[in-house]
């Protein structure tokens, strides 16, 4: 795999002919993906909140790809009206989807709920990705060989799924707890998801992927007070000298989403030190993270909480 080699944006094959949606494409690595999936040939969907923000990263990418083929859809993760808007006008508008990149998030907000009444971290950088990537599921299996990549993070390592309290009603908030529980949903998400599929006897691929230490909006502190603030401003401080620029960080993403030797539930990072920088290789984990009891109860649970409940065998049996 990757490790044995310094593979970098200019060893993408041509993506010519295929659709690549990415929620959170505006800023940082999912603007570095999208730029380099254009590039490459790709039609390229920015499925972002902001639309002037969405408008201006299209912009950015026209300066360097004048011929890419880009559109917008708004998306706003927090609320799962609006994951359904989205999926229903992608699905009226495209008959089909090759790559899937949840790669939007949240990171040590306050106590914040969603639209829905979700704690922010986990509506957002999980349920939301969640929610959309079971709607989006039917133009996915239309394509042989799809990926549906989910973007986590080194903190799932201190991130533990508490069921009894995902929302942090009764225990004390904090939001490096609520971040990084978060993260573990991700991955833990990606690898459900990636045994479902092939339960189902399905081509299309489920595969995570971590940045790394990167500097991108992110990472930035957001808040002006609490020690959640301290550690957030060291971050930004830190960043650009133990960590790398926003294109660098989306190499596992890229990777994840191109490379021929990609085999479903596979974990990817940088091959650095601590997997803060460096080249796409395999990533480390938790046992959390592969434990086939939480990925069950966290399924269940995400279907209970937004609703939406995969068509496997249905849409299997279509395609």
């Amino acid at each position: 795999m990757a490790h044995n080699k310094k593979w970098t944006q200019h060893d993408i094959p041509s993506q010519t002919g295929k659709r690549a949606l990415i929620t959170g494409a505006n800023s940082g690595i999912g603007l570095h993906t999208a730029m380099e999936l254009a590039g490459k040939g790709a039609q390229v969907i920015l499925a972002c909140r902001d639309e002037a923000k969405a408008l201006q990263a299209m912009a950015l990418i026209r300066q360097q790809h004048p011929k890419a083929s880009l559109h917008f859809l708004q998306l706003d993760l927090g609320s799962l009206a609006s994951v359904h808007a989205m999926a229903e006008m992608f699905l009226e508008q495209y008959d089909r989807l090759d790559l899937l990149i949840n790669n939007a998030g949240v990171m040590w907000l306050p106590q914040t709920k969603t639209e829905d009444g979700f704690e922010a971290h986990m509506g957002i950088n999980h349920l939301g990705h969640f929610a959309l990537t079971g709607l989006l599921l039917p133009a996915l299996l239309k394509q042989p060989g799809s990926r549906i990549i989910t973007v986590s993070s080194i903190p799932h390592r201190a991130g533990d799924l508490n069921f009894d309290d995902l929302f942090f009603e009764h225990r004390p908030y904090g939001r490096q707890k609520a971040y990084g529980q978060s993260k573990l949903a991700n991955l833990v998400f990606a690898r459900e998801l990636e045994r479902r599929l092939n339960a189902a006897g399905s081509q299309t691929l489920s595969v995570a992927v971590h940045p790394g230490v990167s500097n991108t909006n992110l990472a930035m502190p957001r808040h002006e007070s609490s020690s959640a603030f301290l550690v957030a401003s060291l971050a930004s401080i830190l960043s650009p000298l133990i960590g790398q620029s926003p294109l660098k960080g989306a190499l596992p993403t890229l990777y994840a989403a191109t490379a021929t030797d990609i085999r479903g539930g596979d974990y990817l990072g940088p091959n650095g030190f601590y997997e803060a920088y460096g080249y796409p290789a395999p990533a480390s984990s938790t046992r959390r993270s592969r434990n086939p009891e939480i990925a069950r109860k966290l399924w269940d649970i995400s279907e209970q909480l937004t609703a939406v409940v995969y068509p496997f065998e249905k849409d299997q049996a279509v395609a």
